[in-house]
Formats: structure tokens, sequence, C-alpha cells
């Protein structure tokens, strides 16, 4: 489980198509602390670290399915070498809830529509999949490669966040452009209301 606070922006380095896509990512995280095993929020996507090394920089990799590579913004065209990607390491007991409750499981890309200045934060529209356009409701929360965000405002499949000057800062959103395609996780709780409708 994660809370869609990036902590780290990290770099890909390289990738290997054969077979499962396997992926090696930079980081400025003390790779000595982390697991082979771990999960970390990778553009809000739940990767397991199956190698790290520091050689010539701290890095660790992760192994991709075909499912998950279908359902993201990783590929074909999406992840390539020097492209840079949200991080964030799994939620411990006891750690500080900034953001919301993220699974790191993507349910599917969204894409900026439209992009214009409101004094010093940036508001962003996103138009969302036909099929989840329903579980994303105003002042609710999504997380938006692996970013948790606060909705503004719905009509229809598009919505709008706006992100002030420190989440730009921090995080890949300070490169955003109209057309880019975002790993869109809608909120887990809007998920089971709906389904406990469709249940009645």
């Amino acid at each position: 489980m994660f809370t869609g606070i990036v902590t780290d922006m990290g770099e890909i380095l390289t990738l290997d198509r054969q077979g499962e896509l396997t992926v090696r990512i930079g980081t400025a995280y003390d790779v000595a602390g982390i697991d082979i095993g771990a999960s970390i929020a990778c553009d809000g996507v739940c990767l397991t670290v199956v190698a790290k090394g520091t050689d010539p920089r701290p890095w660790f990799q992760v192994q991709i399915s075909a499912e998950t590579v279908s359902k993201t913004n990783i590929g074909p065209n999406g992840w390539v070498p020097g492209r840079r990607v949200n991080l964030e390491r799994a939620l411990k007991v006891g750690d500080e809830l900034g953001g919301h409750i993220v699974s790191g499981h993507v349910d599917g890309v969204a894409e900026v529509i439209a992009a214009r200045d409101e004094g010093e934060s940036l508001r962003l529209t996103f138009r969302a999949p036909e099929a989840l356009a329903r579980f994303i409701a105003p002042k609710g929360s999504v997380a938006l490669n692996g970013t948790s965000l606060t909705v503004n405002e719905v009509e229809g499949r598009d919505f709008g966040v706006n992100l002030i000057p420190h989440t730009r800062t921090v995080t890949t959103w300070g490169g955003v452009a109209v057309g880019d395609a975002v790993n869109l996780e809608v909120d887990t709780m809007a998920r089971y209301v709906a389904r406990l409708r469709e249940w009645d």
C-alpha cells in the first residue's frame, strides 16, 4: 500500500523487452535499505524489486508483465531511457498518511487535455476512460502517475485538478504537457461503493 506522496524522482536507465519487460531505474534512495522483493510505486505502478546496485549510481530493477504494460503508460512508447518517474516506497505501519490509500494497481490511462495557469498553480484537465469516469467525483481523490491529487470538478469523462508549485517541483509534473498519457488509479472506496450499488 502507498499514500500517493512522491518521495523521489527516478530515471529510467535501461529497458530489456526480451520476455517480461525488465527495467532498471536510477534513484536517490539508499538501495542498501531496499530488500529484494520490496514493492516500489513507479509512476503509480506497484512493482517488485528483483535486483539492485550502485554502479554507476544507485539503481533498482523491476520486471513488468505484459498485462501491466497494457493497462499503463509504460509502453511501448511510454517508458524510454532518460524518462523521469515518480517513486514512492511502500507504506510502513505507523507512517504518516499524507495523501490517501493507494494500492499501486493502475485502473487505466487518462489523457491531459488542457493546462492553464491559475495564479501560481497549474490547472490540468484530464479525460478518463469511459469505464472509469463514474468513479471520479468532485473533492474525491485520484492517483495520477502515483501522485495523490484532489479532484476539483467533473464533467462527463473530464475532470480537473490543481497542482501547487511544490508538487511540480518534487515530482515529474513539472514537465507535464497536453497530450500526455498518465496512469490513473481511482479511489478504492469509490470502487466498493459502485460494486455495492450493482449488487443491490
